[in-house]
């Protein structure tokens, strides 16, 4: 079996390829630099994980993999155990930066599969895969820049939406329903959020169906019809959940 040899630690030399003084420092420098970018993005964006939770993530996984190369060549051990340890830690991190809103939304995800993705970067970073390393960051750069627009446009051309109700009287939800059928559109599943009992709102979590095309036509996204639902007397607030 060959061992890969990253193309660009070739181009640097021997002393980039191998443990040395040099090119431990230089895996350290390019981890902070990469994940201070992705930090940046994050931190830019206001989510929960920010700069310093990205660059010690991915400083942590860069670490662990040059002592565990380190340890490997010396000792001859079998196992990366300070680098499956780490994956661990970052498992349980990257768990706790995801939340439940009281609106029975999911936030954090992305943030959470970033610091996943930013832990693999410090893995490839520490263990002199410098190419691998810069394909990972570009492609998450990207990932982070482009894909949240093509989300927004697949969710404003689709026929299916969840919003966000909160109503004056619990009995205006059979009024509700009724315009929701004038309108032509289909509720396919009503629940109510009990965060919100005892506040003398009703509040309710709605999923819709847009089924006739003439409405597609009439109303361009879900943000229009919305628009239209929020102007009745007994909607309290109305919004679209993502």
């Amino acid at each position: 079996m060959t061992l890969f040899i990253d193309p660009l630690a070739k181009l640097l030399g021997k002393w980039a390829e191998n443990l040395t003084v040099w090119s431990i420092l230089l895996r350290i420098i390019l981890t902070i630099v990469l994940s201070f970018v992705i930090g940046y993005e994050r931190s830019r964006k206001r989510h929960s994980a920010g700069l310093r939770t990205f660059i010690l993530i991915s400083l942590t996984a860069c670490i662990t993999m040059i002592l565990d190369i380190y340890l490997i060549e010396k000792y001859t051990l079998a196992i990366a155990l300070l680098s499956a340890a780490t994956i661990i830690g970052t498992a349980m991190l990257s768990g706790n930066s995801i939340l439940f809103s009281s609106k029975k939304q999911i936030k954090g995800l992305t943030t959470s599969a970033g610091l996943w993705f930013s832990a693999a970067i410090g893995f490839t970073t520490g263990a002199g895969l410098y190419l691998i390393t810069l394909i990972l960051f570009v492609a998450l750069l990207l990932i982070l820049a482009i894909l949240p627009n093509i989300e927004v446009f697949l969710k404003n051309h689709s026929n299916h939406f969840e919003i966000h109700l909160e109503l004056k009287n619990r009995s205006d939800l059979q009024n509700f329903t009724a315009t929701i059928r004038k309108l032509q559109l289909q509720i396919d599943d009503i629940e109510l959020n009990p965060a919100y009992i005892g506040t003398g709102l009703s509040v309710y979590t709605i999923a819709i169906s847009i089924l006739n095309k003439e409405q597609m036509k009439k109303y361009k996204n879900a943000q229009e019809i919305i628009a239209a639902l929020s102007s009745l007397d007994y909607v309290a607030y109305i919004e679209e959940l993502h």
